[in-house]
């Protein structure tokens, strides 16, 4: 990977899509860091550390909404309105018919998840905002003695501070390298995960074990991560035979290819899903905080509970087959080969190819699903044993954090090959 990142930015074209991607990165790192007026800081840190459903949040933001700043939502509402989104296409025939409309369907789909990750950067942090103010975060602006006047002001910053990340994003897809979105859950994360292992460094002068268990830390993470990139990158290739056809003058098949069906297909999104599941009803009850509704989802379906994992577990394989279903279609896989004169070696055209398609995919879904599960919960349970009260670094590398740094770095990679080789293609035209 370094060796292709040297190549890139050795060519002065694709330099410049780099430069491009680092530099709207670093605006927003930039906005990491300016704070919102009317917020303590202290005290929305001290709330963080009773609270894993901001904890997780804070994480994939980069540490903003613990330190109350402008990007403290960060991309999360786009990413919730893109998952509803993709569901709501499946399940509404108008949306369906706009996806399948080409460039044009795409874009009107793309404006529909804008207005709806605005809609829900406004209740976020509306959610956030009352959860501040029971616990006496919010300090009146504008020499107002009533906090509603601050709380709307925070509204209202939030829900921009959401829209102009959304915004970078879209710069990022349209005039850097890789997806936008996606680098910027990536440099957040792993900017949450730098602060908080430098947090736990400052500990070693008060307890010297602190740097064993950071190495026992650090080892466990290189294998999971190790053990992520394995699974991302096995897949099971079915080899499609084609006859010899004679058209014309010319005759054309008698080759060999083969059909790749990837273990993790589905990549982080069962995840993602089975988490917006859980979360977004403890986000909602977290308007009223006193509530038995709150308390009660809180407590047994809150992370870090058994019920929790087992209905994550569940939710996970659901999810994985659900998408499964999206992503692979075996009767459209199959009528494809026959028309085109292929055939699978000792299976007939037609339904059986289906039928065999089918049960190879869901035989390897059920491992990806199996493997999805255990990167969830496994990890977070090693790492709370060995991380005993630093909650922080726990969390610093969850499942999906670590599952979504794999699955970009990988694409970024597969993204500067892409683009190198369409550079070497174009030198050797001319």
């Amino acid at each position: 990977m370094f060796k292709t990142l040297m190549n890139a930015f050795a060519e002065k074209g694709i330099r410049k899509k780099m430069l491009m991607t680092l530099f709207v990165l670093l605006i927003y790192r930039i906005g990491c860091f300016i704070p919102i007026p009317g917020i303590e800081v202290s005290a929305v840190s001290e709330l963080l550390k009773d609270n894993t459903f901001f904890q997780v949040l804070s994480t994939i933001t980069g540490g903003s909404l613990a330190n109350g700043t402008l990007f403290a939502l960060g991309i999360v509402p786009f990413i919730n309105a893109f998952i509803i989104m993709q569901l709501l296409t499946l399940v509404i025939p108008p949306l369906e018919r706009l996806s399948k409309e080409g460039e044009e369907g795409k874009k009107k789909i793309t404006q529909i998840t804008r207005y709806a990750a605005i809609i829900l950067s406004i209740v976020q942090g509306i959610g956030i905002v009352i959860a501040w103010n029971n616990n006496g975060n919010i300090m009146p602006i504008f020499g107002m003695t009533s906090p509603v006047i601050t709380m709307m002001f925070i509204i209202c910053m939030l829900t921009a501070g959401s829209c102009f990340v959304m915004w970078l994003g879209e710069r990022i897809t349209e005039y850097g390298i890789g997806n936008g979105t996606s680098l910027l859950i990536f440099i957040g994360i792993l900017s949450g995960a730098g602060t908080s292992m430098l947090n736990e460094f400052t500990l070693i002068s008060n307890d010297p074990t602190v740097i064993w268990r950071l190495m026992l830390y650090m080892l466990v993470v290189v294998l999971v991560f190790l053990f992520i990139i394995f699974v991302d990158l096995a897949q099971r290739n079915i080899t499609v035979q084609y006859a010899k056809q004679i058209k014309g003058n010319k005759m054309y098949g008698g080759q060999s290819t083969h059909i790749p069906i990837r273990v993790n297909a589905s990549g982080v999104m069962p995840i993602i899903f089975a988490s917006a599941f859980l979360m977004f009803p403890q986000m909602i009850a977290s308007f009223w905080p006193q509530s038995g509704f709150y308390i009660f989802w809180s407590k047994w379906l809150g992370v870090g509970s058994w019920v929790y994992a087992v209905v994550m577990s569940v939710l996970i394989l659901f999810f994985a087959f659900f998408y499964a279903k999206i992503q692979f279609n075996p009767e459209d896989i199959a009528k494809s080969i026959q028309q085109n004169g292929g055939f699978i070696p000792g299976i007939r055209p037609g339904r059986p190819t289906s039928e065999y398609l089918g049960r190879i995919n869901n035989r390897i879904t059920l491992f990806g699903a199996i493997f999805l599960a255990i990167i969830a919960l496994i990890p977070g349970l090693v790492f709370t044993a060995i991380l005993t009260g630093s909650s922080t670094l726990v969390n610093a590398f969850s499942a999906t954090g670590m599952l979504i740094v794999v699955s970009v770095a990988l694409e970024f990679n597969k993204q500067l090959e892409n683009q190198l080789m369409m550079k070497h293609y174009r030198g050797f035209l001319k």
